[in-house]
């Protein structure tokens, strides 16, 4: 088993950050650590936590960070069964290890973790909890936190941007390495620009992790790169069972999405006309909500929107996400991978954001 634990965020202030996620997300705050160089905070909401970390002092391992890159991602948690088991080979093979294996019990309730190094930098804590009690337990905090609750929020994937060229070397990394497997992949261009992406999956698990390389010096995953200094997390999909609902939801709190041409929504139902189901076109493109589907299976449409960046620079973003469930030959079948229609939409929708930048310099 592999799924997604938690994801660790190093930011300029993590109070502010904290109330941000709460105001406009509607997360809840849910614990906070101040260690002597590092202030910490934790929100979660459905079966998703964040940990939120700033510097107090120029020592804290958070400033040393904010030094090089903006505020982000800098680790992607994951669960997993027989974690001393699963982590042996990966020390055999030299992989880096941030913090060793470490271990404690709260009411209980066991939490193993340690950190290794991922792809150039991003780091991966792997976790193991074991125990009856219905909580959570979260590295370097010895206390219970509410239990996960993935019918209201969980997370869908993780997208990783890596430099031209490196697309290849980081796949079979995350192959050889954690055991991933490759499944789609895309190459998407516009007259502007382009980009290469493989979507990866955990076999023993939801995990799904795609990444991203550039293919012109002008791609806004170029610009990503640049601005990031380096390769990193670009977003993180949410995936929810009412989009359209939770985006009005979070308009209503302030959240700002990308927006979508009226073309966009033209082509959608001319690629719709010959299906027998009835789709309100005008509320889709009220709510800004991308769709997709397989053609033998339509009524198990995907569902997206993509959030305006939430940072200082325009780097990481959020993505909410609705996999619409179908019967087929009377077995229920969920909305899988990525639709390319919608991969193409983000990244024209990115590249006009993009634009506008530049436009304003």
């Amino acid at each position: 088993m592999m799924e997604f634990d938690h994801v660790h965020f190093y930011v300029q202030d993590a109070k502010r950050t904290r109330d941000w996620f709460i105001h406009n997300l509607g997360f809840q705050g849910i614990g906070s650590r101040n260690c002597v160089h590092t202030q910490t905070e934790i929100v979660y909401q459905g079966s998703v936590y964040f940990l939120l970390s700033s510097p107090l002092t120029s020592e804290s391992p958070v400033a040393q960070f904010l030094q090089v890159h903006p505020s982000g991602v800098v680790d992607v948690g994951f669960q997993v069964q027989d974690l001393e088991l699963r982590i042996k080979p990966l020390l055999e093979q030299g992989v880096r290890v941030i913090s060793p294996l470490q271990s404690y019990s709260y009411q209980g309730e066991t939490l193993k973790w340690l950190t290794l190094e991922g792809w150039q930098g991003l780091r991966h804590t792997f976790t193991e909890q074991t125990g009856a009690l219905p909580g959570k337990l979260l590295p370097g905090f010895p206390e219970l936190f509410p239990p996960a609750s993935p019918v209201l929020l969980s997370i869908d994937h993780v997208v990783l941007n890596v430099q031209s060229g490196d697309l290849k070397t980081a796949i079979s990394w995350y192959q050889n390495y954690l055991g991933f497997q490759p499944q789609q992949s895309f190459e998407i261009q516009t007259e502007r620009s382009g980009l290469n992406s493989q979507v990866l999956v955990h076999p023993q698990g939801q995990v799904q992790f795609p990444i991203n390389e550039p293919t012109s010096a002008n791609s806004q995953i170029q610009e990503f790169l640049e601005i990031n200094r380096g390769s990193g997390i670009q977003h993180i999909a949410l995936k929810t069972s009412n989009l359209g609902q939770q985006v009005n939801h979070l308009r209503q709190r302030g959240l700002s999405f990308l927006t979508v041409p009226d073309e966009y929504y033209l082509q959608l139902q001319n690629r719709w006309h010959d299906s027998p189901l009835l789709i309100d076109w005008e509320r889709l493109k009220a709510d800004q909500i991308l769709v997709d589907w397989e053609p033998l299976t339509p009524e198990a449409m995907l569902l997206q929107i993509f959030t305006q960046p939430i940072f200082e620079q325009p780097t990481f973003f959020f993505e909410f996400i609705e996999r619409k469930i179908c019967t087929v030959q009377g077995q229920l079948r969920q909305a899988q991978g990525f639709g390319e229609g919608n991969f193409k939409a983000l990244f024209e929708a990115i590249e006009r954001e993009q634009i506008k930048r530049q436009a304003s310099i």
